[in-house]
């Protein structure tokens, strides 16, 4: 027989009243709340969703909205945001947009029908209109004309410290590679930055900015690299931008890291406790992902957050650059 609320108060020691409203994200003690969970997981307890949503005019599940589910880091932040939402006694829709605006809209049309009762979003297209500081909504790196909650990592800095290491490894002659879009994001200061401190440094930056969709982002970097051998370092936009300039060194000829060093941005890595797949600015993602989540909850229960959240970035060394002596 499964566990019921009456089972879990009385484990926990508690009313079966505050079981609900720990179950609800109301408020309570955190002694309580520990009690509370703790009995939850003995007893294997699994809330009513749809009893609980008809009651509380709610439907207790969040849409997350991502571009694709094919990069690292897209993947994980969706793993990092589904269990934060799970510990919340929430489930989570994925909408895999592939920058398609009208998915993204169709999700936007889910809270206004009711049907989800909020959205994380990383989205790069032109939805303004759809979105309203009145909206359940927290968006990943990009802000809006509306005072739209946003939750992103400190490009700024990242940018400074990618710039920062190639002078302390050694390179002379380098270079930013990136895409752009047209809307407004935190993702643009780490070109910005990174400008900014090599000048500082004292050094010429060459600069590749593609706008997106980059139809053959290859032979743009190929044609590039060609016309500027003198490079021999390279911040890229992303880590898979970056693991994409490293096949075009290969094919080129040119050794990574012996003549030319490549640092990427997000902290890719195949599992948690793999090497990073390139030398990286790391986003602390399972932090994005959890302030993110928490954000969105007291949203939802019209309560006041941070308009912008900035999460800092550290470097992460992989076989794309040399170590330091």
């Amino acid at each position: 027989m499964s566990a019921t609320m009456k089972d879990v108060a009385k484990m926990a020691g508690v009313r079966i009243e505050t079981v609900s409203r720990i179950l609800n994200n109301g408020p309570a003690k955190p002694s309580t709340r520990k009690k509370v969970e703790a009995a939850i997981e003995a007893l294997n307890y699994k809330p009513n969703d749809y009893t609980r949503g008809l009651k509380l005019d709610r439907t207790f599940y969040v849409a997350l909205i991502i571009p694709s589910v094919w990069q690292p880091f897209f993947a994980e932040f969706a793993f990092h945001v589904e269990n934060a939402l799970e510990k919340n006694f929430y489930k989570m829709h994925l909408c895999n947009s592939n920058g398609t605006v009208d998915k993204e809209r169709e999700y936007l049309q889910m809270v206004m029908q009711h049907r989800v009762d909020g959205i994380i979003g990383i989205t790069y297209s032109d939805i303004d209109e759809y979105i309203s500081r009145n909206f359940p909504f927290v968006s990943i790196d990009r802000y809006f004309t509306e005072d739209v909650i946003y939750v992103t990592a400190d490009n700024s800095s990242g940018g400074r410290l990618a710039a920062q290491k190639l002078h302390e490894l050694g390179c002379q002659h380098v270079a930013y590679i990136g895409g752009y879009q047209d809307t407004p994001s935190e993702i643009t200061n780490r070109r910005k930055y990174f400008e900014l401190e090599c000048q500082e440094l004292g050094k010429e930056c060459l600069i590749l900015e593609m706008l997106e969709p980059i139809e053959d982002l290859k032979k743009e970097v190929r044609h590039f690299l060609t016309a500027h051998p003198e490079i021999d370092g390279i911040f890229a936009i992303s880590d898979t931008v970056a693991i994409d300039v490293c096949e075009v060194l290969d094919q080129m000829g040119r050794m990574v890291p012996d003549e030319v060093q490549v640092i990427g941005f997000d902290g890719q890595r195949i599992h948690k406790d793999a090497p990073y797949l390139v030398s990286t600015i790391v986003q602390p993602i399972q932090e994005m992902a959890e302030v993110a989540v928490d954000r969105l909850l007291h949203v939802m229960k019209g309560e006041s957050v941070p308009q912008r959240t900035v999460l800092p970035v550290h470097y992460g060394q992989g076989k794309t650059t040399k170590k330091l002596k």
